[in-house]
């Protein structure tokens, strides 16, 4: 099984865009499918990493109407790694602006990685908007999660690690983050992009569970590593601008939504314990463990999961009962 046999097949935009919306930012955004079909919004992970064509083939262009964007600094949006007038509020402002713009009442929220996290608050803040939610590669920014990822990884991905650590010297490697948060706020290219590459590569080489050198490579281009580098380790520093704990305590607010949760087994970057502890919050909710996936949402079970959740709530409105196809 293939990325390709289990996709949707390719489509193009039926429109794009972009939104201002501060004197600062403005947004890059597309929509695809079928007018008229069930709205659904794509909310990409990082933060910083951006959306692509890939991004629209989890969805059956027949049946739905999707809008998708790259957030505040992220992909086509302006500027580039921009982390001021950048936090979880103002974002899920956005995605109200772009709700408005697309002019639906509600839609399925559909997010990996940070967004799933990005999607959790959202939802909670406007349960009222939404259909459902579909989210893979759990992500709920407690301080274990982030401490496993500055540090934990080294004991599945030890040489990616050592590269990542080694761009600092040893004396501040005992708090990366602030290390590399120092680096990634200069103003000096010579400082910033080369932190911004090394961060962007330690991701992009732990992500699947079969390690793809073409994928860190590809993390590792100055167009995705300073969104990547500057805006995960901004979000990371404020703890992406959430209490502690806060999105379990807020499953009450949505616990009456359908949601799917996908995740890899041997997930490295979001450990799959968070999916099970978001599962357990949600009395309802569909969990699919991949069990031979990493966190990748091009890995081809996690792929293949994500679209019978789209197909499914489709078809039923819902995540129960056997799968759609």
């Amino acid at each position: 099984m293939t990325l390709d046999d289990v996709l949707h097949p390719p489509t193009d935009p039926l429109a794009c865009g972009t939104l201002p919306v501060s004197p600062l930012h403005t947004l890059y955004w597309e929509t695809c499918g079928t007018p008229g079909g069930i709205p659904a919004v794509f909310v990409h992970g990082g933060p910083g990493a951006g959306i692509s064509p890939t991004s629209r083939r989890y969805f059956d262009p027949a049946r739905y109407h999707v809008m998708l964007f790259d957030q505040r600094g992220a992909g086509r949006s302006t500027p580039l790694g921009e982390t001021r007038e950048n936090t979880t509020d103002l974002l899920i402002a956005d995605m109200e602006r772009l709700r408005q713009q697309m002019g639906v009442e509600r839609w399925l929220v559909f997010g990996g990685s940070w967004g799933s996290t990005l999607s959790l608050a959202y939802a909670q803040a406007h349960p009222e908007r939404c259909l459902g939610l579909v989210l893979r590669g759990i992500w709920l920014v407690s301080e274990e999660e982030i401490d496993w990822w500055l540090y934990g990884v080294r004991n599945f991905f030890p040489r990616e690690w050592e590269a990542f650590a080694g761009q600092v010297p040893p004396e501040e490697r005992s708090d990366l983050l602030a290390a590399y948060q120092r680096r990634l706020t200069s103003d000096d290219p010579a400082v910033y992009a080369p932190a911004a590459r090394a961060w962007s590569r330690y991701e992009g080489s732990c992500l699947h569970l079969r390690p793809s050198a073409t994928t860190a490579d590809a993390f590792t281009a100055d167009a995705v590593a300073l969104g990547i580098g500057r805006l995960e380790a901004h979000y990371f520093q404020h703890r992406a601008f959430l209490r502690p704990g806060q999105l379990l305590d807020g499953m009450a607010r949505i616990r009456h939504l359908p949601g799917f949760i996908v995740h890899g087994r041997y997930d490295v970057i979001c450990p799959v314990r968070y999916a099970h502890a978001l599962a357990d919050a949600w009395p309802g909710s569909q969990l699919r463990v991949i069990e031979d996936a990493g966190h990748s949402s091009y890995e081809p079970g996690i792929a293949a999961a994500l679209v019978d959740a789209t197909d499914r709530f489709a078809r039923d409105g819902h995540f129960e009962g056997p799968p759609a196809r």
